[in-house]
């Protein structure tokens, strides 16, 4: 009886401390708007720090989406959630979102992720922003502190029209899951 209360006990906790993460510490929608355009520009510039060709895919898009996600997974359930920005390349209007993440899969640890999607259509960009369901399969390790560790960059194509970014942050996470994630416009953030 205690082993089967033990698994919904630790998610609850996982999710418990994940609730700080979820979106920025600010007090007013200004102050939440400028720490996310903060993440943006230090997201964009270290990927283009590791990634060069990057800053050539981005500059050609529709549009773009940079995310901060913190999540983790413990044995075969974990979450994870996070804010960021969808920016549109030929008007340059900004829309805030959120965006929450649930794991099924086998795995252990909390990382801190960095994800940028690029859309190289409008069709993709607006669908995104409209309605922004991913569901993906990951298999990942990292180790990484601030400054020391290891973890890897990842691109991935996932259709013509999109290609993601992802970097690690900081963090301890083996997996091998799947993942359901949402993102949705943060009504309190756009104008």
């Amino acid at each position: 009886m205690k082993k089967a209360l033990l698994l919904p006990v630790i998610f609850i906790l996982i999710l418990l401390s994940l609730s700080g993460c979820l979106a920025p510490h600010s007090v007013t929608p200004e102050q939440k708007r400028s720490a996310i355009i903060n993440m943006h520009d230090d997201t964009l510039s270290r990927l283009y720090l590791q990634r060069p060709t990057a800053r050539e895919v981005i500059d050609k898009a529709a549009g773009y989406a940079v995310f901060s996600n913190v999540n983790a997974l413990y044995l075969i359930v974990g979450g994870g959630g996070g804010s960021g920005v969808a920016v549109d390349r030929s008007s340059g209007h900004k829309t805030f979102m959120k965006m929450a993440q649930v794991d099924l899969g086998f795995g252990l640890g909390v990382q801190d992720i960095r994800v940028v999607f690029v859309f190289h259509s409008a069709r993709a960009y607006m669908s995104f922003v409209n309605s922004g369901w991913e569901f993906s399969g990951q298999a990942d390790a990292a180790a990484k502190g601030r400054d020391k560790g290891a973890a890897a960059t990842g691109e991935i194509s996932i259709d013509a029209e999109k290609t993601i970014y992802t970097m690690s942050e900081a963090g301890l996470m083996a997996k091998v899951n799947l993942a359901g994630t949402k993102y949705w416009k943060d009504d309190s953030l756009n104008y």
